[in-house]
C-alpha cells in the first residue's frame, strides 16, 4: 500500500532533485486496463497539488491504450515542469511508449521494455469474434499495420500489375473489414506518426533521420505488435535519451513495482470459481489502476462485485428428467475511482 511505498517515492524524489508520480494500467487477466481519457482529470490533481516544479518523475506502468490520452497526458505534465522524466520498472507497451517518447529522458531497468506503437482499432464496426458466438458485441480488434502488411503482401507475392488487381484486393478486403473501419486504419496510423515525430523533436531536437528511423522501427519494422524492445536495443540502435539506473535506485525502483505489482494482483488471474472456491457467494473487490503521488495521495480504479453460484436445471426433451448444471453469477456492485489519502478512502 502507498504507506509501504512511501519512504522510497522519498528516497527517489531527492535523489532525481524530482517530484515522483506514479501510474500503474493493471495487466491482471480477467481485469485488464488501459491507458484512457479519464485518467487526465486525476492527474490534473495531482499536478494541481504539486505546482509548477523544475523536474517531475513518472514511474510508468502500462501495456498500452488509447493514443491521443497518451498525446495529452505527456503535454499536461510539461505544463507544470521544465523537465520531464520516465521511469520505466517493467512494461511500457504501445501507447506506454509514447509517453516514453515525450520525455527529456527515460530510465529503464534491467527487465524495462518498449514496444511498437502501431496502434489496434475496435469500433463497433470491426468483425465480430467467432470465439465468442454467444456474444454478437465482441469484436476483433484490427491492426494498422495489419491492414498494412496485406496490402504489401498483394503488391509483392500477388504481383500486382495493374489497378484493376488492386480493386479487386481492396473489394476482398472491404467485405471481411467495414469500409469506414479501413478509413479509420489509415487516419490512425497518418495521426500516430504526427504524434511520434512531434514528441521526439522535443527528446532529439531535430535530428530529423534518427526520428525517421525510430518512428519506422516502431509503426512497422519491429514486424509484430509484441516485440519488445530492451534498454540496449533502445538506447544503442534506436538513439533514445535512455538511462541505466544505479544499483540503489534500482533496488528502490524494483521494491515499489513489485509492491504495486502484489497490490494490483498482476501475477494472479481473476478467476470466478477460484474466487469463490467452496462457497456459494462471496464478495470480492479488485483495485485495477493505480494514479498516485505524495502530494496527492492515491486515485484507484476500483471494480466490486458478488459472486453467487447458480443452480440451472435444464429439461431433457426426450425425457421426464433434467440435467442441473451449476453457473456462477457476477454482479456488480461498483466499478469506477476511488481517492485515498495515506490510506484513508475520503
Amino acid at each position: 500500500m502507498f504507506i509501504d511505498r512511501l519512504e522510497n517515492y522519498k528516497w527517489l524524489e531527492t535523489n532525481r532533485k524530482s517530484k515522483i508520480l506514479v501510474y500503474f494500467t493493471g495487466d491482471r487477466p480477467g481485469m485488464e486496463t488501459q491507458i484512457a481519457t479519464d485518467i487526465l482529470e486525476y492527474f490534473s490533481d495531482h499536478l494541481d497539488k504539486i505546482g509548477k516544479v523544475d523536474k517531475i518523475s513518472l514511474i510508468l506502468y502500462t501495456r498500452g491504450g488509447d493514443t491521443m490520452a497518451a498525446w495529452s497526458l505527456v503535454n499536461l505534465v510539461r505544463q507544470f515542469c521544465n523537465e520531464f522524466e520516465v521511469i520505466i520498472p517493467s512494461k511500457a507497451r504501445s501507447s506506454g511508449t509514447i509517453i516514453g517518447l515525450g520525455a527529456d529522458n527515460i530510465i529503464m531497468t534491467k527487465q524495462a521494455t518498449l514496444g511498437p506503437i502501431d496502434p489496434s482499432l475496435n469500433s463497433p464496426l470491426n468483425p465480430q469474434n467467432p470465439q465468442i458466438p454467444n456474444n454478437p458485441s465482441a469484436r476483433i480488434p484490427v491492426s494498422v499495420e495489419s491492414i498494412q502488411g496485406f496490402f504489401e503482401l498483394a503488391k509483392q507475392e500477388l504481383i500486382l500489375k495493374s489497378e484493376v488487381h488492386l480493386k479487386d484486393v481492396l473489394l476482398n478486403l472491404s467485405e471481411k473489414v467495414h469500409p469506414l473501419v479501413l478509413g479509420n486504419v489509415y487516419r490512425s496510423r497518418s495521426q500516430i506518426q504526427m504524434v511520434a515525430r512531434k514528441l521526439l523533436k522535443k527528446q532529439l531536437g531535430d535530428e530529423n533521420k534518427k526520428i525517421d528511423k525510430i518512428i519506422s522501427f516502431l509503426c512497422s519494422d519491429s514486424g509484430s505488435h509484441d516485440y519488445a524492445i530492451y534498454r540496449n536495443e533502445a538506447k544503442n540502435e534506436l538513439g533514445l535519451s535512455i538511462q541505466k539506473p544505479n544499483d540503489e535506485q534500482y533496488l528502490r525502483i524494483k521494491e515499489i513495482f513489485e509492491d504495486i505489482s502484489g497490490e494490483l494482483k498482476l501475477l494472479e488471474p481473476f478467476n470466478t470459481g477460484m474466487e469463490l472456491g467452496t462457497q456459494n457467494n462471496v464478495s470480492y473487490t479488485c483495485r485495477r489502476v493505480l494514479l498516485e503521488s505524495i502530494d496527492g495521495g492515491t486515485h484507484v480504479y476500483v471494480t466490486s462485485g458478488k459472486l453467487r453460484k447458480i443452480i440451472q436445471n435444464t429439461p431433457q426433451h426426450s425425457t421426464l428428467s433434467s440435467i442441473q448444471r451449476t453457473a456462477i453469477e457476477n454482479r456488480l456492485k461498483f466499478e469506477g475511482w476511488k481517492y485515498e489519502k495515506n490510506n484513508i478512502i475520503l
